[in-house]
């Protein structure tokens, strides 16, 4: 489907919303004419309003002028506005959940028989089109609505099928991953300010050391612990700052992190 013919909706506009919004503008894969976005109020629509969307305070609005809708809201808030959309689904309608937590098998329970729904996880920066995604697919969802949304997402990062066990684990590693990335780099430059450095500078180059590893993964193909060693040197500065890293069980807490943080959102869809 070309893109001047694809119609998106968004109910729900926070941040996720916004960013997925805003790179799939980016990219150009759907004029902003054809996006439409519901909220309760206008707090998150005016940005909306700002790239070009039109907007709404009706959810069924968006469900009416849009073939593929993203299901944008909180958790716990999903299934009263299931309740409200499912009298207008169609057999027309791909709809894409990216309520942490919230099962395929609960969204197939709230929508009628044979709805092609599917979860998504993305991550913030998908908004510069360096993020990552994953999606599970529900019963109703064949390859072609699959590799729709495949196609629409892949400009703003990576973007990969995944069983449906995995997606929680995805927002523990990348959805909330980036945060525990931000605040590796506010570490990294507030050590480099407690030796001098200006701090503006720490954290231009904190960033740029990040962009830098994780470039180098991505275009070597090795392993974190191979690219590491090949840092150190017998005696010297890199391997005396990891021994304090690991003395302070820096590999422990994140890994600890990530569990906890999947943990969290396997509990966001019971509650």
């Amino acid at each position: 489907m070309e893109a001047e013919e694809l119609r998106v909706g968004f109910v729900g506009a926070g941040r996720m919303a916004g960013g997925l919004g805003q790179g799939l503008l980016r990219a150009g894969k759907v004029p902003a004419s054809n996006i439409v976005v519901s909220a309760p109020s206008d707090r998150n629509l005016a940005e909306w309003r700002e790239w070009g969307c039109r907007t709404t305070h009706c959810n069924l609005e968006v469900l009416q002028e849009s073939t593929v809708v993203f299901l944008a809201t909180k958790p716990h808030v999903l299934p009263t506005v299931l309740q409200e959309l499912r009298p207008a689904v169609t057999s027309q309608h791909l709809l894409i959940s990216l309520a942490a937590g919230v099962s395929l098998q609960k969204l197939q329970r709230l929508l009628p028989t044979g709805t092609k729904v599917l979860r998504l996880m993305p991550n913030l920066p998908c908004v510069l089109q360096v993020g990552a995604a994953v999606f599970s697919r529900g019963s109703g969802v064949g390859d072609g609505d699959a590799a729709l949304l495949q196609s629409l997402l892949s400009p703003c990062g990576l973007c990969e099928e995944v069983p449906e066990s995995y997606i929680n684990i995805h927002t523990g590693l990348s959805g909330s991953g980036v945060a525990y990335v931000y605040l590796f780099a506010e570490a990294m430059a507030e050590g480099a300010v407690k030796m001098g450095m200006p701090g503006s500078l720490a954290s231009r180059i904190a960033a740029q050391t990040l962009l830098g590893a994780a470039k180098m993964l991505l275009e070597t193909g090795e392993h974190p612990a191979k690219l590491r060693g090949d840092v150190c040197t017998p005696g010297g500065t890199t391997i005396h700052g990891l021994y304090q890293l690991e003395k302070g069980a820096l590999r422990a807490t994140v890994m600890n992190a990530v569990q906890a943080a999947t943990e969290r959102a396997s509990e966001m869809g019971e509650d």
